[in-house]
């Protein structure tokens, strides 16, 4: 086999994968992964059900990989947020553009995210969740060096970072419900923002 086959044959790879991708959260916009069969995704796909099985070994599989597209790589953009941001309130508006950003570039991801967190397939759930907890840890790390955290415990610490990361969502899919009904952003970011206002407020004040 020649390095050209071999080139060809991983650029058609890919692109087979792609398309599987591409098609499961196309038939997604208005149903669960729950509920969409395999014979589906590769009709929608152009591809046969023995293709599908080169690259994902069931829909659970292909769901998780969709978790890992939409949120794997926002790690580091999430770090440089926060370590480019020093107090609350540029932190708050950083991470609503951001999550506004989200929304704008993968609209399709989003949806699928927020629908199936709670949904009936439990590795994509899971996977989800695998997610969320990472983002609170980044951001508990960092809260944790902050002087309004002087004197938090770790416990409290970790329950800051977790609802911020569940507002995050919580305002992903607040955007995303602007976006289906075709009306301004400027609500949903306003409404954003003050969540976190008041989010720092109880934080200044918090005893434990």
């Amino acid at each position: 086999m020649t390095l050209h086959t071999t080139g060809a044959r991983e650029i058609q790879r890919r692109r087979t994968r792609r398309a599987l991708l591409d098609a499961a959260l196309s038939e997604l916009e208005e149903r669960s992964l729950g509920s969409l069969g395999l014979r589906e995704v590769t009709r929608a796909a152009g591809v046969s059900p023995t293709a599908f099985y080169r690259h994902f070994r069931g829909m659970d599989e292909l769901g998780t990989a969709l978790v890992e597209e939409a949120l794997a790589s926002l790690h580091v953009t999430v770090r440089g947020m926060l370590a480019a941001t020093g107090d609350a309130e540029r932190r708050g508006d950083a991470g609503v553009r951001l999550v506004a950003a989200l929304v704008r570039s993968r609209p399709a991801h989003v949806r699928f995210l927020v629908r199936e967190r709670h949904g009936g397939v439990a590795a994509v759930r899971e996977a989800i969740a695998a997610q969320l907890d990472a983002f609170a840890e980044e951001i508990g790390a960092v809260l944790g060096t902050d002087p309004a955290g002087a004197g938090w415990d770790a416990d409290d610490v970790r329950m800051l970072a977790r609802l911020l990361v569940d507002h995050m969502f919580m305002t992903a899919s607040a955007f995303l419900t602007a976006a289906l009904r075709g009306e301004d952003w400027s609500t949903a970011t306003a409404t954003a923002r003050a969540q976190l206002r008041l989010i720092h407020l109880g934080r200044v004040h918090w005893r434990g």
